[in-house]
């Protein structure tokens, strides 16, 4: 079955990994993506290793599903191509600042003169309406402009760091994902486009903010900013005698049935213990507890000792453990496939079940200008015409 955005467009002008990422997942949803590249491609192509020049492995992991059409929109000839795919789909996208979109011919009022039921995303750092609004927005700033490496620091009393992971530019990225979908919905219901934009610094912000806005939800403050539980020292992977456990005792019958396990059942219902309100007035002391308990036996005997007890908990992986992890081996999560250029390949699949329209990858991420001549058939350009365009430097081929 086609996926459940099948027939719907998208014109995705991102670059690097918010952009492209969320519409990876509108891709893996069915929409037809076509991925705009400058005749350079998208930086993002030559970052990290990868097999050939162009094809970097986060570009593997964050484009697939999409058709690559390398164009020049300095040139008249790459925005009259544009103004045809504008007639013809259904989401414009994009992370290029709003004032060089408007030198382009590409604002909101320009694109929606071509097509009036056009959703029309703009991925920003920052709210245009507010004095950030021309700042540049990389993941690394935007963590620590939302205090990503002071809840580090409070927690561990190290040096501020950040997270290893390109966090804001995911979780940004899925935001783009939810307004594309419901502005879709909108317009099924009106028959009207609309201009959405989705700032990162704001979204990061309200995604922080909704754990740790603490005693500052009340006017005036009740108490300081911060979640104590999450931002406390102890709240970490539990060390065993050979390695590390995760284990969350939360609940009063989780803590009972931790106790019994334990064999220190006159634990139960007293002092720090006796209620969840007590446990979080005392979470050090009731964290520091759980972790010289857990140094005292190895990991296995550990999960022995849990696996029938529905207390959560579970081994600690490196990275290179989850390709071979039990339970997505079963479903096949990481599937090997056949990329046309690049070999062998792994990805991941595309997470959930669906009992219709179920997502599918239907193709791997595309050599920079790969469907050029396809798209331009499709709007209409002859062999000839096409042939100008590549010799005036308008778009690519790709020879492989």
């Amino acid at each position: 079955m086609p996926g459940p955005l099948a027939g719907i467009k998208v014109i995705d002008l991102t670059t690097v990994l918010m952009g492209p990422y969320a519409t990876r997942i509108l891709g893996d949803y069915g929409a037809d993506i076509i991925k705009i590249e400058s005749l350079d491609g998208d930086i993002i192509r030559y970052a990290n290793r990868g097999r050939s020049e162009g094809m970097s492995n986060l570009f593997l992991n964050n484009n697939r599903n999409k058709r690559s059409l390398a164009l020049n929109l300095k040139q008249e000839a790459g925005r009259d191509v544009m103004s045809k795919l504008v007639e013809r789909s259904d989401v414009f996208v994009s992370n290029i600042r709003p004032q060089a979109l408007a030198r382009l011919g590409l604002s909101y009022d320009d694109v929606s003169g071509i097509n009036g039921k056009m959703i029309y995303v703009s991925c920003v750092g920052f709210g245009q309406n507010g004095p950030f609004a021309g700042r540049r927005a990389y993941d690394d700033l935007i963590q620590s402009m939302v205090g990503i490496p002071n809840l580090i620091q409070r927690a561990y009393g190290d040096e501020p760091r950040f997270l290893p992971s390109n966090f804001c530019d995911r979780v940004t990225g899925m935001s783009v994902v939810s307004v594309i979908t419901a502005a879709l919905f909108h317009r099924e219901r009106t028959g009207k486009g609309q201009s959405i934009e989705v700032p990162m610094y704001e979204t990061m912000v309200d995604f922080v903010m909704s754990d740790h806005l603490g005693g500052l939800t009340y006017v005036p403050p009740e108490g300081p900013a911060g979640y104590e539980r999450i931002v406390n020292p102890n709240r970490r992977p539990y060390r065993t005698r050979d390695g590390y456990i995760a284990l969350l005792v939360y609940t009063d019958q989780q803590w009972s049935t931790f106790f019994d396990i334990i064999d220190r059942r006159d634990l139960i219902g007293q002092g720090v213990f006796a209620t969840m309100g007590t446990r979080a007035d005392n979470a050090a002391e009731v964290y520091g507890f759980v972790d010289t308990t857990m140094i005292q036996k190895s990991t296995t005997e550990w999960l022995t000792l849990l696996e029938d007890s529905d207390l959560p908990c579970a081994k600690v992986p490196d990275l290179e453990d989850l390709v071979n992890d039990e339970h997505l081996a079963a479903i096949e999560f990481f599937r090997e496939m056949e990329h046309p250029t690049e070999g062998r390949t792994r990805t991941t699949d595309i997470p959930g079940t669906w009992s219709d329209s179920q997502p599918e990858i239907s193709r791997l991420a595309p050599r920079l200008g790969e469907h050029s001549s396809n798209i331009l058939q499709e709007l209409g350009y002859s062999d000839e015409e096409i042939k100008a365009l590549v010799a005036d430097r308008t778009t690519l081929q790709d020879d492989q």
